[in-house]
């Protein structure tokens, strides 16, 4: 069975924490690269909690950003160009941030099969809640259904990045998160009729407890991928 070592980052900086993503990402290809045996194969899975900062994905539109640099200013918003598929997403408090580095070749070689575990282990916690959640065809992250006058909601965005099966970046849940940040993009770049964006606070009607919902999707990830974390 694979080991994780699991690492709770905090509120960290996106900047800071996309540093630290490339430098255990860069050190788990160069293990590779080296032929080491995969008895000293090492995954981590890194949860945090940032700033305001909107990211554009490599397949992105800077059209789809809404906001001029001075607004930015005035938000106290971030704004980085990375190298993860998707288009803009919004990251922020009250927001849980997941950066899987996994060696894929320790589970499995199919990437669409990874994001479908990413967003499983998001939809199987979301259920713990009693918030029905699930896939939309042609868009990636987890959606609720539309419900009476309600739209399509994503509450989760996903958006990865893999180099010799190694992986980088990761998901969005928005957990008690201020929606009103998604007004200024397009958000995942999704300009269709009837989608929405929305939180885990707003569906319950009320603020959910951060660590808890850390720890289900903990315990999740590690039935779905099937490994054991390691400290």
């Amino acid at each position: 069975m694979e080991k994780v070592i699991f690492q709770d980052l905090g509120h960290i900086a996106y900047a800071e924490a996309w540093a630290y993503q490339e430098r255990l990402h860069t050190e788990l290809i160069s293990r590779k690269r080296k032929g080491e045996e995969p008895s000293v194969r090492t995954h981590y899975l890194l949860f945090c909690e940032h700033p305001p900062v909107y990211t554009l994905g490599k397949s992105g539109s800077i059209d789809h950003l809404l906001m001029s640099e001075e607004e930015l200013r005035e938000r106290g918003v971030d704004f980085f160009r990375i190298n993860r598929g998707g288009d803009i997403t919004y990251h922020g408090p009250g927001q849980i941030v997941g950066y899987p580095i996994f060696d894929l070749d320790g589970f499995f070689t199919d990437v669409h099969r990874y994001v479908r575990y990413l967003e499983e282990a998001v939809i199987r916690t979301l259920a713990e809640y009693g918030i029905e959640a699930g896939r939309v065809e042609k868009y990636t992250g987890v959606w609720l259904p539309a419900k009476g006058f309600l739209p399509q909601r994503k509450i989760c965005a996903i958006g990865v990045h893999l180099s010799r099966w190694v992986t980088l970046h990761g998901f969005a849940l928005n957990v008690n998160t201020d929606l009103s940040f998604f007004r200024g993009i397009v958000p995942c770049g999704i300009q269709e009729e009837g989608k929405d964006v929305t939180s885990m606070q707003m569906e319950l009607g009320r603020e959910v407890d951060v660590e808890e919902v850390k720890a289900k999707l903990k315990r999740h990830f590690a039935e779905l991928f099937e490994f054991e974390f390691v400290h």
